[in-house]
């Protein structure tokens, strides 16, 4: 592992060593909103005219464009953080071809790729850092990373046990039963495809930063439905839960430097080189400065979960490896999985997806509280879904009409999906 590769995983985004030939630049990714807010007169392709936090409009698809299932999705700009919504989004159907193998005249094996074989839906929610340049390469580019990692392994995922060989043969003749014995199941194969497709974009990402000059990063938040099951990945700080109408339940795990932070530093502990002697893996409260030398400073290693006191030496006055307490995340993503079948949702059961603008403000159970009084007080709305994720927002805005009075305002861009699970595999599915 190089240096790089850590560099491009644990830390800002930003450019790579000086002692690489510089490469000219593209074109900067052009800033955008989700696809199914242009042209319904609900977002412009340019920042909000007005910045001011009591002027922030709740931007919404237009009634009758519907979203997979039925789903409701509404957003908000942040208030004078930065000049865009860092915040992106994308849904749709992931159709997934079978491939076979063909050889031709000439002995070359070629992979040929038949009709639609299996269909998912997909959602997925990415909040950018330093910019929305990151944010926006992954709202074009997870889902197709995710549809080639599930093709490559769709043979396994519609057999009764995956083989250990996509030809059907044992790659370990001395022990047959491998397979059963390690209980790898065909669920276990999408994980390992949404875990790869994040990996692929990733690098993605950090190749299309360095081709145009651009910085930054984002976190993912992403949500398969597949062969009636509900998939759930997340790098980053944004959150997923299910509400059901007498619980809640979350669906993912955040990353931060601070859930993070041990792991990390042990990594640096193991492999000092990944630091390039430019970085140090000890936390301290703040960024030290020359004048802390020999002072007595709070820091924390690897194998610490409290504080204690050392002497600043000229190794500490390097760059911190970790610090802040949010907006961090690695590359590799905490998969869950939900199986709706064994749920039998009721016509109230959805899924909440959010950016951490929401949750910032709100807990679990306040949104739960929030939605299962919504739900029940609207059946009859065929829109209630999309009127559903409006309501989260205005709640989180302090304004006379939000139906929290107390607690903060969220001055973060929010970005809400609300999906419906109730007759999932029936109706809503081929939207």
């Amino acid at each position: 592992m190089s240096a790089d590769w850590f560099r491009r995983r644990f830390l800002p985004r930003g450019p790579l060593p000086a002692q690489r030939p510089p490469r000219p630049r593209a074109s900067p990714v052009p800033y955008r909103r989700p696809r199914f807010l242009r042209g319904s007169g609900s977002s412009s392709g340019t920042a909000d005219a007005s910045r001011r936090p009591d002027a922030r409009p709740v931007r919404s698809p237009v009634r009758g464009r519907s979203l997979p299932w039925n789903a409701g999705y509404a957003e908000i700009i942040n208030a004078e953080k930065s000049e865009f919504n860092e915040d992106q989004a994308a849904c749709g159907k992931l159709c997934i071809r079978r491939c076979e193998f063909g050889v031709e005249e000439d002995q070359e094996w070629l992979t040929l790729c038949s009709e639609e074989f299996l269909t998912g839906h997909y959602w997925a929610l990415f909040d950018g850092h330093g910019g929305p340049a990151a944010a926006i390469l992954a709202a074009n580019t997870l889902h197709s990373c995710l549809r080639r990692q599930l093709e490559a392994v769709v043979e396994g995922m519609v057999a009764t046990q995956p083989p250990m060989h996509l030809s059907g043969r044992c790659v370990c003749p001395s022990d047959p039963q491998f397979v059963e014995e390690k209980g790898i199941r065909t669920e276990d194969l999408v994980i390992g495809a949404l875990e790869s497709a994040f990996q692929e974009c990733d690098e993605v990402i950090g190749r299309e930063l360095e081709a145009s000059g651009q910085v930054g990063g984002c976190t993912a938040l992403v949500a398969v439905s597949l062969k009636g099951k509900l998939y759930v990945a997340n790098a980053g700080d944004s959150r997923a839960i299910l509400v059901r109408r007498d619980e809640v339940r979350p669906l993912s795990s955040e990353f931060t430097p601070e859930t993070e932070r041990q792991r990390i530093q042990q990594l640096a502990f193991i492999y000092p080189e990944l630091l390039a002697g430019e970085f140090t893996r000890l936390e301290f409260p703040r960024r030290l400065k020359g004048d802390d030398l020999g002072q007595k400073v709070l820091f924390r290693d690897h194998h610490m979960s409290g504080w204690s006191y050392k002497c600043v030496e000229k190794s500490d006055l390097k760059y911190p490896l970790i610090h802040g307490q949010g907006e961090g995340a690695t590359a590799f993503p905490s998969a869950q999985k939900s199986r709706q079948r064994k749920l039998e949702p009721q016509e109230e059961d959805v899924v909440v997806m959010a950016t951490d603008g929401l949750w910032d403000v709100l807990s679990n159970e306040q949104v739960a509280r929030l939605v299962q009084s919504f739900l029940l007080g609207n059946r009859e709305d065929p829109h209630r879904f999309s009127e559903l994720a409006k309501m989260l927002i205005r709640s989180t805005q302090g304004t006379d009409d939000s139906p929290i009075q107390e607690g903060q305002v969220s001055y973060d861009d929010v970005s809400v999906f609300v999906i419906p699970l109730h007759h999932q595999g029936q109706g809503h599915s081929s939207h």
